[in-house]
């Protein structure tokens, strides 16, 4: 029997080659427990490991499956640093606070790669990370973006390359130069949350898939969340939804809104193709992104195309055909062989939101594009502060993130206006 994602079109590469994909019963009546995490991603799952590992007992419910939402099914790629670079971070919060920030970064990145390791998750970690620009106005930032982060942060993984090395580099002159990190890398996402979620079973997380909650309360030191099999009842609740919150929570709502982001798979293209011979993943400067990286088998994973309303495309392929053209003429007549989407969880300031929303319920999400190391060491954070305290949360919570503007009614037709208009820039 063919599964069908609820949440999200199209089945993607990652779903149809993983094999085996263990499946983890609903819930079928009331719970207790020490803490309660809603959300089935990379952040809950870590939180729900570190907390079960150290004694805690744990209840973590998905509405659909493990790996279902943004966790499992995007473009792989960890980066390094926040979503925003340095010398953006420290025009608003200083020096030391870009310091902090990116060394969170720096050890989410670890913590990852340490995980996977320490706990035998194979998710075809694949190393190196190519930026590009797409304006040649946009070189001189990114020649000074690779000196900043090496004679003012440290990092010495990243460097800059001019338009001949890169064209060598991507198999494309489409670029006018941009940055090469030796220090970072790519993975298939669904392995690793499928990795992560048995070694929480493993901790003894009461994992559950197919449950989702209608509701979430707290009163007297006492959080409930509501299912259709019964309440569970918790000391603390984490809320770990992202771009999935639909309204349960209206602070979170208010602050994480989910956009839509596509990626299409083409069949391998051998091992004579001049497509990113070094097996680097790439990003490009463009507000709307263009994201792609080869698998592990050699195929092109493609994103790029966005949607702001909540309206799934009739045909993916197509759109991010016209994108990969682009970049790689020659690929015009690829076979795609998978396309997909779902919905990516963006805050206004594209800076994560971690917040306790209400008494002792915790909600962190928005990662904007940038999750797959942040949201996993986010939940390992969140773990870490209820078993005793966690300055790098602390760091994630004095992040300053707004709500979107114009209240529950006109906030998804002023982000779609906003990111229409920053769209067409990338044209110009």
């Amino acid at each position: 029997m063919t599964y069908q994602n609820p949440i999200a079109p199209g089945v993607s590469f990652y779903e149809a080659t993983l094999g085996d994909r263990p499946t983890y019963a609903a819930l079928t009546g009331p719970a207790t427990a020490d803490v309660v995490i809603v959300g089935g991603g990379f952040t809950g799952l870590q939180a729900a490991y570190h907390l079960a590992a150290s004694g805690k007992d744990v209840v973590l419910i998905e509405g659909a499956r493990f790996g279902d939402g943004a966790s499992g099914r995007n473009g792989g790629q960890l980066g390094t640093g926040q979503r925003a670079w340095v010398e953006e971070i420290e025009a608003d919060f200083g020096r030391d606070g870009a310091i902090r920030q990116f060394a969170v970064a720096e050890r989410a990145k670890a913590h990852l790669m340490e995980f996977a390791s320490a706990h035998g998750i194979e998710a075809d970690y694949r190393p190196g990370q190519i930026s590009a620009a797409h304006k040649s106005a946009y070189v001189k930032d990114y020649r000074d973006h690779a000196r900043v982060m090496r004679e003012e942060f440290g990092y010495e993984g990243l460097s800059f390359v001019d338009r001949e090395a890169l064209a060598e580099m991507l198999g494309s002159s489409r670029y006018h130069g941009g940055t090469h990190d030796a220090g970072t890398g790519h993975i298939n996402p669904l392995k690793y949350v499928v990795g992560l979620a048995r070694a929480a079973a493993a901790a003894g997380a009461r994992l559950h898939e197919a449950t989702r909650a209608r509701g979430i309360s707290s009163s007297g030191g006492i959080v409930t969340v509501k299912t259709d099999a019964g309440d569970i009842v918790a000391g603390r609740a984490l809320i770990a939804c992202n771009a999935y919150i639909e309204g349960l929570e209206p602070v979170t709502s208010a602050h994480v809104m989910p956009i839509r982001s596509f990626i299409g798979a083409t069949v391998p293209l051998g091992d004579d193709s001049p497509v990113i011979p070094g097996g680097e993943s790439v990003d490009d400067s463009r507000f709307v992104v263009r994201y792609f990286r080869k698998s592990a088998d050699g195929r092109l994973l493609f994103g790029g195309r966005e949607a702001y309303t909540s309206d799934n495309p009739a045909d993916i392929s197509s759109h991010i055909r016209r994108q990969i053209v682009e970049i790689y003429p020659a690929l015009a007549d690829v076979e795609i062989t998978h396309s997909w989407g779902g919905s990516v969880g963006i805050t206004l300031s594209r800076r994560p939101f971690v917040r306790e929303v209400m008494k002792n319920v915790t909600s962190i999400g928005g990662f904007s594009g940038h999750g797959v190391m942040l949201s996993n060491y986010c939940g390992k954070l969140y773990a870490d502060h209820v078993l005793g305290g966690s300055d790098d949360l602390e760091v994630m919570r004095d992040l300053r993130v707004g709500p979107f503007p114009g209240g529950s009614r006109f906030r998804a037709p002023l982000l779609f206006l906003a990111l229409t208009w920053f769209s067409l820039r990338d044209k110009f």
